[in-house]
């Protein structure tokens, strides 16, 4: 499969300014950046060429707007976005409920190498059940998991484009995990209402033994000899939280061999559908820190699932407030699990990177 990429970089973003230290001056106004490339290798499954070319044209002829309108056999049109750094391929699918990329294909667009990149393809599709839009996602490894919190703030800001919308904006998204309600808020960033966090340890799920209420809180997990306590928490997908070692001092997330040990609680026999793992350092009860091991994706710079699951189980645990800053590698998130309604909140930013095309 070989890939023909163009890609469309808005001039506000950090990559655009980059590109274009090496393009030649150009007195045309307000461009767009467009990046062309045709790669071919020597690797069956992906024929990778060294053929490039960049030009420049100018802003009214390839808007954004008239970007997402195309439609061409074989070619799909993307626009890349990220939140905090978890990024993602996004794709209008409004006119069919099945994914126009298949989870095989989307391993190989999120490929860093060979593809554009990603930690996973979204698709916007038409609602269900009342539901205004439908997402799905495959991940870079081409499962499909019911939800992210990252995600879900880019597919809101990705709709109010498709759309062409402004200000603020509140959608209801049918996803994997159940009903989620994204709200553009008045910052540019987006609020999300994720719901209610599953604890019951069989829906989580998890094998680990029940120690409160149904729940697994604070639980003692062997992992290579090494004893990690933890909770367990589903946002829809499942999580695995650990503030550290049994009987070891507080967790420093930022020395952890995450390549190393984030596989062996991802594919741990006590979690029959794998799990997402976070190691947590707290600061203060309103201030935590993690790093993410996805399930599916790997070391990622941002979880919103995570974050919200993160949060749980530290006020499960007696460490943190219910309302939290929490600081993953990509930046931070302010997560909130509200009493009132038992319902997490999720407030981030999502930006757009770059718009782009690809024969199928």
């Amino acid at each position: 499969m070989a890939i023909a990429a163009a890609i469309s970089v808005p001039l506000t973003s950090p990559t655009s300014r980059s590109l274009t230290s090496f393009l030649p001056h150009q007195s045309s106004p307000s461009p767009i950046l467009q990046f062309n490339s045709l790669r071919k290798t020597v690797s069956p499954r992906l024929r990778l060429v060294a053929a490039a070319s960049m030009s420049v044209e100018a802003a009214e002829k390839a808007s954004p707007a008239s970007f997402l309108d195309r439609r061409e056999a074989g070619i799909l049109h993307f626009v890349k976005y990220h939140g905090l750094g978890n990024d993602f391929i996004l794709v209008d699918n409004r006119d069919s409920s099945e994914p126009k990329v298949t989870p095989e294909q989307a391993v190989r667009l999120c490929d860093r190498n060979f593809g554009i990149g990603a930690d996973g393809v979204i698709f916007a599709l038409p609602g269900i059940n009342g539901t205004d839009y439908t997402m799905r996602i495959f991940n870079s490894d081409g499962s499909e998991p019911e939800m992210c919190g990252n995600g879900v703030r880019c597919f809101a800001r990705f709709i109010t484009e498709l759309e062409n919308l402004h200000g603020n904006q509140r959608f209801t998204v049918h996803t994997g995990a159940g009903l989620i309600v994204p709200e553009i808020v008045d910052d540019g960033k987006v609020r999300v209402d994720m719901g209610e966090p599953i604890l019951k340890a069989s829906d989580v799920p998890t094998k680990l033994p029940p120690n409160k209420d149904h729940s697994v809180v604070k639980a003692g997990l062997d992992v290579d000899g090494v004893t990690w306590n933890v909770t367990c928490v589903s946002m829809g997908n499942p999580h695995c939280i650990t503030f550290g070692t049994e009987g070891g001092q507080n967790l420093q997330v930022d020395e952890l061999n995450l390549a190393e040990i984030g596989p062996k609680f991802e594919l741990h026999e006590v979690f029959p559908a794998r799990t997402n793992t976070e190691f947590v350092q707290v600061f203060t009860p309103s201030h935590l820190k993690m790093r993410v091991w996805e399930r599916g994706a790997g070391a990622t710079l941002a979880c919103g699932t995570g974050a919200c699951a993160v949060v749980v189980a530290a006020v499960l645990e007696g460490r943190a407030a219910r309302n939290c800053t929490v600081d993953l590698p990509g930046g931070p998130l302010q997560i909130e699990w509200r009493e009132e309604d038992n319902h997490i909140y999720m407030t981030g930013p999502a930006e757009v990177v770059f718009y782009g095309s690809v024969p199928l």
